[in-house]
């Protein structure tokens, strides 16, 4: 395969994990070509020269629509906060170029439509960034539950916790802004509603109730009303009739980074926590009752790409890691290849679950998710 030219829009958290990946991509994996980092866009000139410099990005500019316009430019990563991604995605899918967006796609649902469209019309790779589903371990999961390790699954329990939005004398983020989204119902929940529609399909009822911590936050000294709910409890049915449950929470002192799934089954059970990403455990209900318990497994080289990036089990990947194995995903689609990947038009069944949580938030009652429009 020929060299993709790479455009990268916005270079915080986000951007600088995408730039990471572009970077790495072909030393892990070694069987692509050599991405060309052509084009960084920031806020500034100064800014984005900067960033192009530290990233190894050969040009740079403050005009993403210029970006979206170069000739060089194959594919374009959007890290941009959420409020932006329609525009500026669905203009690199009509200039022709490839996207890889961070999720969620859009914080309203008529805009992720039309992301879905654009990418369905323009013929081009539309990814979206949920790099939890590339974790090897995440991937050993899927194999045990098609081999029937645990029999046939009938509910599935979900967690997502951060302490980052904790601190009520934090001051006031975008993120606690209407324009950001719901909160962490969208900016949260979707990743484990991406490992949940991975393993076993889509939703297709929700009733949720939302939280909101704190009413205010200090804005230049100023109270300022906090727009958005830090905290989400849903009770899913998926199409495929299991039953599942989802609490996610940016405002929980001591949590860093969890996931928590715990899938149980007619046979046994699996649990798994992102806090400890690399190792999971599986309960079999065979044997001596004596005998029967929880047995862990660490990440190693017999669960791939693990191998990739390191010869000996245990050492352990970390968040970047999953970011390089979701790139050379995206490489495969551009290719024409299968992959392990969420698309814009995957993407859009968990915006629809989550503007059908919201509505059920506000309707006080269970939703149906094929019935909501914006």
């Amino acid at each position: 395969m020929t060299s993709l030219g790479v455009g990268l829009i916005g270079t915080g958290y986000m951007g600088k994990c995408h730039a990471l990946a572009w970077n790495a991509v072909k030393g892990v994996f070694g069987d692509v070509a050599r991405p060309r980092l052509e084009l960084l866009c920031e806020v500034t000139p100064e800014l984005a020269r900067e960033k192009a410099e530290a990233f190894g990005f050969a040009r740079a500019t403050a005009d993403w629509r210029a970006l979206v316009a170069d000739p060089a430019v194959d594919v374009v990563s959007v890290t941009t906060p959420n409020e932006f991604h329609a525009e500026m995605a669905i203009a690199a899918l009509e200039a022709g170029k490839h996207v890889w967006c961070e999720k969620p796609m859009a914080p309203a649902l008529a805009d992720a439509e039309r992301m879905s469209a654009a990418a369905a019309a323009s013929g081009r790779v539309a990814l979206l960034g949920y790099n939890y589903i590339q974790n090897p371990i995440f991937r050993q999961i899927g194999r045990l539950l098609k081999e029937g390790a645990i029999g046939t699954p009938f509910q599935v329990r979900a967690e997502m916790d951060e302490d980052f939005m904790a601190d009520p004398d934090a001051p006031f983020h975008w993120k606690s802004a209407a324009a950001s989204g719901y909160g962490a119902l969208d900016d949260f929940a979707v990743h484990p509603l991406s490992l949940i529609q991975r393993l076993f399909g889509n939703v297709a009822r929700v009733f949720c109730d939302m939280g909101q911590p704190y009413a205010t936050r200090q804005d230049k000294g100023n109270p300022r009303v906090v727009e958005t709910h830090d905290m989400a409890n849903l009770l899913l049915r998926l199409e495929n009739g299991m039953q599942a449950s989802l609490l996610v929470n940016r405002s929980a002192w001591g949590r860093k980074g969890r996931i928590a799934l715990q899938i149980f089954g007619s046979k046994g059970s699996i649990l798994y926590d992102q806090e400890r990403m690399n190792e999971v455990e599986v309960y079999r209900a065979v044997g001596p009752e004596a005998e029967q318990g929880y047995t862990r497994t660490l990440a190693g080289p017999a669960h791939a790409p693990y191998g990739q990036f390191i010869p000996a089990p245990g050492h352990g990947l970390g968040f970047n890691d999953l970011k390089v194995i979701e790139c050379r995903e995206l490489i495969r689609l551009i290719a024409g290849e299968t992959a392990t990947a969420i698309t814009f038009a995957e993407g859009l069944a968990i915006e629809r679950t989550v503007h059908a949580a919201a509505r059920s938030f506000a309707e006080g009652g269970w939703v149906d998710v094929g019935t909501v429009t914006e």
